[in-house]
């Protein structure tokens, strides 16, 4: 595991993995298929879990156990000693019987276009019927290849099952989409998954070197940092805080039901995983588990808001 070292003046220590709510724990787990052997393992404490449109919240109070619920990339998991293995998401086009149709894969650089897609259920026919998962009914994350212009956008849809989204790809090559959602199934039965499909913007494609690791992220005045080092087959804690002038900021805001949320992307394959943190801040700092499993390179993005505006840190992550 690759340390890298911090550059600015020393942050407070983070607060100790034991801290707060039991973790919840999502193995990220590599490969495309049945076999898989690389990738993480992701946890979370999070408050609502999945459920249909309309319906009331599940699960226990802050801080306790709640019902284990979860799909490929993108999964809920309840107790310290509950732990769920769970594919890497975005992969495929097509899993459990659902399929991620866009209208089209084409996009022209830099033009604002409004896109559209629909899923297809085991019936063939449009989904309409979906859960709601941190306040939406579907997450649509979009990056490059190369992990350039990250996006986490939520679609619309329409009542046949259409999604649309505003959708501007700045730059030519070759792009990935993920739908991460819950479909509603006929036995009201939940369906968590993450399918990914390849956006094509022709152009001169000039692909953009990985940036090193560090622990610090400059974003939009903000300045981001993580503590804690993911270890092979150890759950440890990833914490990240948020500085603004040099000082800690103290008013985070939730931002789709959580203080943050933490989209890590494999190289190579663009594996998916999204996760979320635990359900209060720990001393003004969002709190992630991760345990690494393999070696690779995975480029992090950590959403967070403050004054109503949401913003997006990367970091590289590399494990050896």
């Amino acid at each position: 595991m690759t340390e890298p070292s911090a550059t600015t003046t020393p942050r407070p220590a983070p607060p100790s993995a034991h801290d707060g709510a039991s973790p919840r724990l999502l193995v990220f787990v590599g490969g495309l298929a049945v076999a898989l052997v690389a990738g993480f393992a992701l946890g979370e404490v999070v408050r609502d879990s999945a459920r249909p449109t309309g319906s009331a919240p599940t699960g226990g109070p802050t801080g306790t156990s709640m019902h284990a619920s979860g799909g490929a990339g993108h999964q809920h998991a309840g107790g310290a000693a509950a732990a769920a293995a769970a594919e890497v998401g975005g992969l495929a086009v097509s899993a459990g019987g659902y399929t991620f149709v866009p209208e089209t894969t084409s996009l022209t650089a830099g033009a604002r276009s409004t896109w559209r897609f629909r899923v297809i259920g085991p019936d063939r026919k449009p989904v309409t019927n979906f859960g709601i998962v941190h306040d939406k009914q579907m997450h649509l994350i979009v990056a490059r290849r190369d992990f350039s212009g990250y996006q986490h956008l939520h679609p619309t849809m329409a009542p046949d099952g259409t999604w649309s989204v505003d959708l501007v790809l700045p730059r030519a090559g070759a792009w990935r989409a993920y739908a991460d959602f819950a479909a509603v199934g006929s036995t009201r039965a939940q369906v968590p998954l993450t399918l990914g499909v390849d956006l094509t913007v022709p152009g001169d494609y000039r692909p953009r070197p990985l940036p090193d690791a560090t622990r610090e992220s400059i974003v939009d005045g903000f300045t981001v940092t993580y503590e804690g080092t993911p270890r092979l087959g150890e759950t440890q804690a990833l914490v990240f805080r948020v500085y603004r002038d040099g000082s800690p900021v103290a008013d985070l805001q939730r931002y789709l039901g959580a203080y943050g949320h933490l989209v890590v992307l494999r190289e190579g394959d663009l594996g998916y995983v999204h996760v979320h943190p635990e359900e209060r801040l720990l001393g003004g700092a969002v709190k992630f588990w991760l345990a690494a499993t393999s070696p690779g390179r995975y480029r992090m993005f950590f959403d967070f808001q403050v004054d109503g505006r949401v913003h997006s840190a990367e970091f590289t992550l590399v494990v050896r």
